[in-house]
């Protein structure tokens, strides 16, 4: 009986080679960011799990093939429990949300789901959560639920949602020390994409405003890539804007599909959210503004008393704002979760935790130096 042919993407190094190869003819990739990525990766499961977007939708289909069977619309793809932060609106209001889509394109809607609540799941086992796993999935679940029951509702942090506000809004994003991250940077003096900078200044509050530009090391998802930060002195305070190079999503190339569209804009545009006017896409250049009210929410960060029932619940209602952004889709949607047994989300999620978890272990496994063996002393010698 003849073997089956091995696939070129069959282990995770193998994927990650045939990843890079292929963005790599999308947009300029910086070989010492990788080289940070790569090191990052096999430090630890949640980091590694945010990294490698490509090789999820490489796996889950084999590992969740009922859950990557359900109904598509336009999705975040890369959705964990730290792709969340707050902007100010056009009104000013402070907003909470998901705050990046660079993965967006049509995929089923649990792709999603899973993401979140295996993000959870590895935070609880980690110890960055204190609730339980299945509550975790829970939670999410029931948010996601009630959004799409309510047709959605942006997260505004004004008159409500007091407890989000004292949960996310810590010292820690105090802007003194929001400032300081960036005071180490080196200003770039090499030729800097002509687009980019174009794309930043379109982006400054008004025209000819002097800046600095410097090279920022940010993400793991999008480590690698060009990401560029002005930063200038407006009326009395300091500003900043950051430019960083899209690429189609990794679904496509995990797909094997030729499709060269980025959806970033569509996807803030449809959803049911309060848009931050200074997030832009600027031909391949994704353009937002950058302060202590604009910016992503890690875990660490959160306040030490929290009430994470209520925050996954919101993360879910959140996702379910960006779902509604594909409104035929959603009687589909409805009539799929109607269908899933009750702790499909927790068993499905539980499922691609061990397999990432596997991925990792390879990964870290090839990240080891490898140490010689000691020299045995000949009998001469002792």
């Amino acid at each position: 009986m003849p073997t089956k042919a091995k696939s070129p993407t069959d282990t995770i190094q193998e994927a990650t080679l045939a990843y890079e190869k292929w963005i790599g003819k999308y947009l300029t990739l910086l070989p010492a960011d990788l080289e940070l990525k790569h090191k990052a990766m096999a430090e630890g499961v949640f980091p590694f799990l945010r990294a490698t977007f490509y090789r999820w939708m490489q796996r889950w289909p084999k590992v969740c093939p009922s859950e990557a069977k359900a109904p598509q619309l336009l999705a975040v793809g890369d959705l964990h429990v730290e792709n969340f932060g707050t902007w100010r609106d056009v009104e000013g209001r402070l907003v909470w949300g998901i705050n990046d889509f660079d993965e967006a394109d049509s995929m089923p809607y649990t792709i999603d789901l899973v993401r979140l609540a295996v993000s959870a799941h590895i935070a609880v086992r980690e110890a960055h959560l204190t609730i339980g796993a299945r509550d975790a999935c829970v939670a999410i679940l029931d948010g996601y639920r009630k959004a799409l029951a309510a047709g959605g509702r942006a997260i505004v942090l004004a008159e409500e949602h007091q407890w989000l506000h004292d949960t996310v809004m810590t010292s820690l994003r105090d802007p003194v020390q929001f400032w300081k991250k960036f005071e180490g940077l080196t200003e770039i003096t090499e030729s800097v994409p002509k687009r980019a900078r174009r794309a930043i200044e379109k982006m400054s509050p008004e025209p000819g405003i002097s800046y600095q530009l410097m090279h920022r090391v940010a993400g793991l998802g999008s480590l690698g890539r060009q990401r560029f930060l002005a930063v200038a002195e407006y009326r009395g305070a300091r500003i900043a804007r950051e430019a960083k190079a899209l690429a189609p999503s990794a679904c496509v190339f995990a797909q094997g599909l030729k499709n060269d569209a980025i959806h970033y804009q569509e996807i803030l545009d449809r959803s049911v959210r309060a848009i931050d006017p200074f997030v832009q896409l600027r031909g391949a250049w994704i353009v937002r503004r950058l302060s202590p009210d604009c910016s992503r929410v890690e875990l660490s960060s959160l306040a030490a008393r929290r009430d994470e029932t209520r925050l996954l619940h919101a993360m879910g209602f959140e996702t379910a704002n960006v779902h509604l952004g594909t409104p035929k889709a959603i009687p589909a949607v409805l009539k799929d979760l109607k269908g899933r047994p009750v702790h499909w989300l927790h068993e499905a999620a539980a499922k691609m935790v061990e397999d990432v978890t596997h991925d990792w272990q390879q990964w870290r496994n090839s990240m080891v130096p490898k140490i010689p063996p000691a020299k045995k002393k000949s009998a001469r010698a002792s």
